[in-house]
C-alpha cells in the first residue's frame, strides 16, 4: 500500500509539473554580463579583433505551451581594437554605447527549478553616444557620409535557469550596416555572456 501511495505522489507531482509548462507564465528580472564584439567590413581597409564590454538591463518573459516570448532592454557597451591598413595599421580602440532590444522567442527543456533554453530572435540597437571614437575616428578615416542612429541584428543561444538564476550564452549577428552611404558594409557581431536574477 505504502509503494502504491508514494507511486501515486510521483506520478501526481510530474503531471502537476508537465502542467505547469503548459499554463501561461510571467517572470520580470534584471541581468548583466560581458560581451566580446568585433567590427567586420567588407573591404581590406580595416582589421578588427574582439575586446570585452558590457551590459545591463532587465528582462521579461511570457510563457505557455512550452514556449515563450522574451524581451529584454538593456545598456550596452561595446568595444573593439582595429589596425587601418591604409594609414600604416595604426591601431585605434572602437568604443560606443548602445540600448539594446532584443525580442526573442524560445523553449523551455526540463522540469521544475532547473531547466535549459534555447532561444533565438532580433535586436534593435540604439546608439546612444554618436560621438564616440566608433564614429569619429573611423568616420575620419574612410569619410563615409555618416553613420546610423540604430541597428538591427540577429541574435541566437542557449542558457540555464537555476531556481531564480539565469545564465545565458549567445551570438550576436549584425544585418545592417552602420554606415549610411552603403559603399562598404560596416556590421557589429558579438558574443555575450549574460547572468540574471528572477524578481517575479
Amino acid at each position: 500500500m505504502k509503494k502504491v501511495f508514494l507511486s501515486f505522489c510521483l506520478l501526481f507531482s510530474t503531471v502537476l509539473m508537465a502542467s505547469a509548462q503548459l499554463l501561461p507564465t510571467f517572470q520580470l528580472g534584471i541581468k548583466g554580463g560581458l560581451n566580446f564584439s568585433s567590427l567586420k567590413t567588407d573591404g581590406e581597409w580595416l582589421n578588427s579583433s574582439a575586446k570585452a564590454g558590457y551590459q545591463a538591463g532587465i528582462w521579461a518573459r511570457l510563457g505557455g505551451a512550452g514556449l515563450h516570448f522574451q524581451p529584454e532592454l538593456y545598456i550596452t557597451g561595446k568595444n573593439a581594437k582595429a589596425k587601418l591598413t591604409h594609414e600604416n595599421n595604426a591601431q585605434v580602440d572602437l568604443n560606443f554605447t548602445s540600448l539594446d532590444l532584443p525580442l526573442l522567442l524560445g523553449t523551455r527543456i526540463g522540469l521544475g527549478p532547473i531547466a535549459a533554453r534555447v532561444q533565438v530572435g532580433p535586436v534593435v540597437s540604439f546608439v546612444i553616444d554618436k560621438d564616440n571614437s566608433i564614429f569619429d575616428r573611423i568616420g575620419d578615416a574612410t569619410k563615409p557620409g555618416g553613420y546610423r542612429n540604430q541597428a538591427i541584428a540577429l541574435t541566437g543561444g542557449v542558457g540555464v535557469d537555476i531556481m531564480k538564476f539565469r545564465a545565458d550564452l549567445r551570438y550576436e549577428h549584425g544585418l545592417s550596416s552602420l554606415s549610411k552611404d552603403g559603399t562598404e558594409s560596416q556590421k557589429i557581431n558579438l558574443w555575450t555572456i549574460g547572468v540574471g536574477y528572477r524578481l517575479w
